[in-house]
């Protein structure tokens, strides 16, 4: 082989390595200069960091004052019976709030939302998502508690509540979807629909009483 060709294919395979090896002597070496960045990401973003200035406000600051009026996650919950259902560590066993008939509507309908699919319309744990896995026969669900059974029963309101909340057991947490003012307006609707299914003629108003005297 001619000595201009050994020549020139050597010559071509060391510019060829040149890159790799300009690449790994920046891996190890510092320098002033910002690196290479062809995929930026998030990485590179203009931002500003804490106590720096920011020519785009009047008074210069990058670090901005609270908005009026604005209050912050979980700063207004020194109210314990309201927020989390507990009075001096215990469950509260009272509502925090007046029982209303708009407060029970909204229960209904948040109920109907979050509970019924896995706990049913009636609270018997009959709800379309247990009948639907229950049929399916995977082996990994646990069927919902019924609201009638005689633990759930006994359970004071503020457990309730903090079971919407926190969730329990295979049941996720509702704290983040649900605002308090609806978690409780669902418990008074979940002790609701568990008084209906022990209701007497005494807890009938007395104008309809006899109507049920008749269908009876």
């Amino acid at each position: 082989m001619p000595a201009r060709i050994v020549i020139g294919v050597s010559i071509v395979l060391v510019l060829a390595l040149l890159p790799f090896l300009l690449i790994a002597k920046a891996r190890v070496t510092r320098s002033d200069r910002p690196r290479i960045h062809l995929i930026q990401d998030m990485d590179n973003q203009p931002r500003f960091k804490a106590q720096q200035s920011n020519p785009l406000f009047a008074d210069g600051r990058a670090m901005r004052p609270r908005v009026p009026g604005t209050v912050a996650r979980g700063e207004m919950q020194s109210d314990t019976r309201f927020y989390q259902g507990k009075d001096g560590g215990e469950w509260v066993t009272e509502f925090p709030r007046p029982l209303t008939l708009p407060v029970m509507e909204r229960g209904q309908k948040e109920y109907a939302i979050y509970c019924a699919p896995c706990h049913g319309l009636s609270g018997y744990g009959d709800g379309i998502v247990a009948l639907r896995a229950d049929r399916l026969q995977e082996g990994t669900w646990t069927a919902p508690t019924s609201l009638h059974s005689d633990t759930v029963l006994a359970r004071p309101v503020g457990h309730i509540f903090n079971t919407i909340t926190h969730g329990i057991r295979n049941m996720p947490a509702y704290g983040t979807q649900i605002p308090p003012e609806d978690r409780w307006a669902i418990v008074a609707y979940v002790r609701a629909l568990q008084r209906s299914q022990r209701a007497t003629l005494d807890d009938v108003p007395a104008e309809y009483r006899a109507q049920l005297e008749t269908v009876r």
